[in-house]
């Protein structure tokens, strides 16, 4: 196992005053601090799941253009973990946890579903924020570690739940 390191949020929320869904992660991956965006480990199936929900190529997309799909789409996304200790990017090694305020996020927009991507994310949203609890649905992780779920399963799962609430063409 590798050491713990400080995970913190260094990029932005993305998020528009029309947005109507939150995806919601838990804290970024290595990759993604690297990269200053959201999934960006090329193997995390988030982009590719999105993409085929929407019509839209968002895996080969620039985070330019990532971010113009979503906010077309009425999109927001963020994480529930503003900063943490964490051995790589393992959430099963989270420890001192300092959670989003995502009730402000909330109050910015026209959120009304928050999709919260696997269950970590839930747990900590939940821990300090309960009053939530009525908005989230839980999908199951895009990461590749969740090996039991092919992208066309993921895909089906995803667009299920979120067509519960959202007609998404």
């Amino acid at each position: 196992m590798s050491e713990l390191r400080v995970a913190k949020h260094n990029f932005s929320p993305v998020i528009e005053k029309d947005s109507r869904m939150l995806f919601l992660g838990s804290v970024p991956s290595v990759a993604s601090e690297k990269a200053g965006f959201f999934y960006m480990h090329k193997t995390n199936r988030f982009w590719r799941i999105l993409g085929e929900i929407f019509g839209e190529n968002l895996y080969d997309a620039s985070i330019e253009q990532k971010i113009s799909l979503l906010k077309k789409h009425r999109v927001a996304l963020y994480d529930s973990i503003e900063s943490c200790e964490i051995s790589g990017s393992s959430d099963s090694t989270i420890k001192s946890v300092v959670p989003a305020d995502i009730p402000a996020l909330l109050s910015l927009s026209e959120i009304k579903r928050i999709f919260c991507v696997g269950t970590a994310s839930k747990k900590y949203l939940l821990e300090f924020y309960p009053e939530l609890s009525p908005l989230v649905s839980v999908l199951p992780s895009p990461s590749a570690a969740n090996a039991k779920y092919s992208l066309a399963l993921l895909t089906e799962i995803w667009r299920a739940e979120i067509e519960k609430y959202f007609d998404v063409l």
